[in-house]
This record gives structure tokens, sequence and C-alpha cells, in this order.
């Protein structure tokens, strides 16, 4: 079936099988690789990635449900032309939230969600928000003061 949709900011026409799951669309029809497969149930958060704004796991989403509307990955966000990362990554690096990184493409994009939709969350907001991603590695302390840091950003948008 033929699919259209704004991947990134851009307009996308692909033909793709009515059952294929977002996640293997991005990964290895669109060469996305920036969102990851964790535990392919919805229940790890690295797959995360925002559909008109909201953030959702892309491992449970086909890809016929993209249809006419927005999707942005972790490699949406940063302008590399321009020499310039989004500020919630920025906020991530800033703050020391990033170890081995396989689960940060997801908190960047939960983050992002979260920021969207309250611009000033306090911590007990960011902890919740973030509570449907997994991080094997730092704790989640410098992840919750990164989105704290990235919320107080004047550069975000």
């Amino acid at each position: 079936m033929k699919i259209e949709f704004t991947l990134n900011g851009q307009p996308t026409v692909i033909e793709v099988a009515g059952h294929r799951r977002v996640l293997d669309l991005l990964r290895e029809d669109l060469q996305l690789t920036g969102t990851k497969e964790g535990c392919g149930k919805g229940e790890c958060g690295a797959c995360t990635i925002l559909l008109d704004d909201q953030p959702v796991n892309a491992c449970l989403l086909l890809a016929c449900q993209l249809e006419g509307h927005a999707v942005v990955t972790i490699e949406g966000l940063a302008q590399p032309q321009a020499g310039q990362i989004d500020p919630v990554q920025q906020a991530f690096l800033d703050a020391g939230a990033v170890q081995c990184g396989f689960c940060i493409p997801g908190m960047v994009m939960a983050a992002k969600g979260l920021l969207h939709e309250n611009p000033h969350p306090d911590r007990e907001q960011i902890r919740i928000a973030m509570a449907g991603n997994l991080c094997r590695c730092t704790g989640y302390s410098k992840i919750i003061d990164a989105v704290e840091l990235a919320a107080k950003s004047d550069k975000r948008k």
C-alpha cells in the first residue's frame, strides 16, 4: 500500500506492506537507524518517535497508521548543515545524561514530547513522563536533570 506522511519535515510517499511496523520502516526501508529496537513490545521506550508531536512507540505502530500524519525521529531534531543539535540533545550532553547511548534517542524524543505539552514541568512531572523509557546505565538522575535543563533553555522550540 502507498502511504503519504511528513517525515522530519519532508513530505514522504512510500510503498509498504500494511502489516509492516513503523520501526522496521524507519530503520530498514528509510535507513533512519537512530530509533532503536529494545524490547519490541512497547515496554522500554527505545523506539520512541513523535507522531504529531506526541511520543509513541514505533514498535507498536503499523506503517499504515502514519498516513496523513507528521513523524519526527531523532534524526529530525539536529540541523547538521548548520552545525547545530537540538537544545534537548544539548541538555542531555551538558547534564552528562548520555552513557552507552542506546536508550538516549528514545529518551530525547520522550522529553521533546513532554516539553511540547508542558514547557515547564517540575521534577515529578518529568519522572512520570519519562517512566516509559528504560535505561540501564545512567540511573535516571542525570536524565531528569537533562530534561529539567532543557525546560529552562531559552533556545528550545
